[in-house]
């Protein structure tokens, strides 16, 4: 009886010990970097100042039509991008850095951290950076790991960029009303917001047509933000400290 119990507890230990290695390596490195901000961005310093960053891209229809709204009303973003991506889609690459625009690393594949090894996970941002490099003549400064994840060893690998999280997270990868995408993203309008989007739709847990709506609802917002004094600048602007007076006269 004794011998089966211990059988019996083989395979519960093994699996225990399984789980709380994943846990260990990726979700609790996850929570301590985010709620420490340990080395991560989540708000810029300008008073009046907000930055559009989009994830997962480039999409040939889906980022080809928000370059042209983005041109349309000379606001500036940051793309970060999956790098296998980006090799299939050079011009718009180039585009970007052409007409103002940042570009970030978001991985070689969209995979998370959670995933990788360590190894993995270096090689996915080597790839990543090494692709824009080649594309653009630029080599990126930031880097935002796909949903956010990290893992024990990104520390490791992270420290030559600025890692850019977000202060608004409008779940626009879903297909919501262009009315509730609207308030999500009017509602989240601040001091130094960094706007999470993403413009495509082909990854794991998205709606392959939320980038459409999400377009149409930026064609909306920016103008609405800026009539209330919103100033829509790069990453590089909004990290640095301003002085309060603009800040002042938006809210007179």
């Amino acid at each position: 009886m004794v011998k089966k119990r211990g059988m019996v507890m083989v395979p519960f230990i093994i699996l225990s010990s399984l789980l709380l290695f994943l846990v260990l390596y990726g979700p609790i490195p996850t929570v301590f970097i985010r709620k420490l901000s340990w080395n991560i961005i989540k708000r810029g310093k300008h008073p009046s100042g907000v930055s559009l960053t989009f994830d997962d891209g480039p999409h040939p229809l889906y980022t080809e039509q928000l370059l042209n709204i983005l041109k349309k009303f000379q606001v500036p973003a940051t793309f970060f991008v999956v790098g296998e991506l980006a090799a299939r889609n050079p011009d718009l690459l180039k585009r970007m850095v052409n007409e103002g625009h940042h570009i970030g690393i978001h991985h070689n594949r969209h995979v998370s951290s959670w995933m990788l090894s360590p190894w993995q996970l270096k090689k996915e941002i080597q790839t990543c950076s090494d692709t824009i490099q080649a594309l653009t003549n630029h080599k990126p400064l930031y880097y935002r790991p796909p949903w956010g994840h990290f893992n024990l060893f990104s520390f490791l690998f992270i420290r030559p960029y600025k890692v850019i999280l977000w202060s608004s997270i409008s779940k626009d990868w879903k297909q919501l009303k262009k009315e509730r995408l609207a308030s999500r993203l009017a509602g989240d309008a601040g001091d130094g917001t960094i706007y999470l989007l993403h413009d495509n739709g082909d990854t794991m847990g998205a709606d392959s047509a939320a980038p459409g709506t999400m377009i149409e609802t930026l064609m909306e917002v920016i103008p609405i933000l800026k009539q209330q004094g919103y100033q829509f600048i790069s990453l590089d602007q909004l990290l640095v400290e301003k002085s309060n007076k603009q800040g002042l006269k938006r809210l007179i």
